[in-house]
């Protein structure tokens, strides 16, 4: 099973050469991050004009670390449903060679009753083809669990936080959750929004971040708060069982860095959870 590179030439390029450039451009910029082991990233998932100059950030802080599995849990966009839907086996093909799934880990995820196998949810799915590039990249050779939470909910969320947690506790797992903040606000505005997101973040605070996701009616949540608040805080909560204590903000930007246009804009966010040498 192949999942083809759908969004391949229209929301990054499809010729490896060109992609590799621009990867190899945003990861020069992105700065180093902390020191110390990187257990779990949150990410955006734009088209990569957009949004690849703050990913670098979080993959190039992550990727000084060896991993067994990258586990991409991401929010469907285009697919309605409930639980989490895994793509089960073969792999994601990308310009940069194919990423294989891990067979272990896709089936200790469905394991929970709350994942199944649902290849068709993940055919136009953007949120994680946009992080395969990166793994490619950066962490060649370590196999993907891809992962697509539906409704937003809490007893979906929180059931997704112990299935990694248990899932992945005997192994090195990086933990990615791709979510892009507030939609369609003025900077101003979505600088005041992404802020609580990123305070929450920061004091590596799920719960405070949950608090924040469930204030609005789900069909406001994506809004905002984050598209992908549910996969994010499911990362947070999996991460901190797993054994990270430490949140850090590495990089905040909206598109209107990149259009012009401060009028409508979304926010990015990349940021890192582990055991930071650095912290406070």
């Amino acid at each position: 099973m192949i999942r083809p590179a759908a969004m391949a030439g229209t929301w990054y390029p499809a010729t490896p050469a060109v992609l590799l450039q621009d990867l190899e451009g945003y990861l020069g910029a992105a700065g180093e991050g902390p020191s110390g082991r990187v257990d779990a990233v949150i990410v955006p998932h734009a088209g990569l004009m957009f949004s690849g100059a703050v990913g670098a950030w979080a993959f190039k802080a992550a990727a000084r670390h060896p991993y067994d599995v990258v586990v991409l849990v991401g929010p469907s966009h285009h697919v309605g449903f409930s639980g989490v839907a895994l793509w089960p086996e073969g792999a994601f093909a990308s310009p940069l060679g194919d990423v294989v799934i891990d067979p272990d880990g896709a089936n200790a995820m469905l394991r929970s009753s709350v994942v199944r196998s649902m290849p068709s949810a993940h055919e136009r799915e953007h949120s994680l083809e946009m992080q395969v590039p990166f793994v490619a990249r950066l962490l060649p050779g370590v196999p993907i669990v891809p992962l697509l939470m539906g409704a937003q909910r809490r007893e979906t969320i929180e059931a997704l936080a112990e299935a990694l947690t248990a899932g992945f506790a005997a192994r090195r797992a990086l933990l990615v959750a791709s979510t892009d903040l507030s939609h369609f606000f003025d900077a101003e505005t979505a600088a005041t929004l992404d802020g609580r997101v990123q305070d929450a973040v920061a004091r590596f605070d799920p719960e405070g971040l949950l608090g924040i996701f469930e204030h609005y009616p789900e069909h406001e949540r994506g809004r905002y708060v984050a598209c992908g608040g549910g996969p994010a805080i499911s990362v947070l909560l999996a991460a901190r069982a797993l054994g990270a204590r430490d949140g850090r903000v590495l990089k905040y930007a909206h598109s209107g860095d990149v259009s012009g246009d401060h009028s409508c804009v979304v926010g990015y966010l990349a940021a890192a959870f582990g055991t930071f040498d650095d912290a406070d």
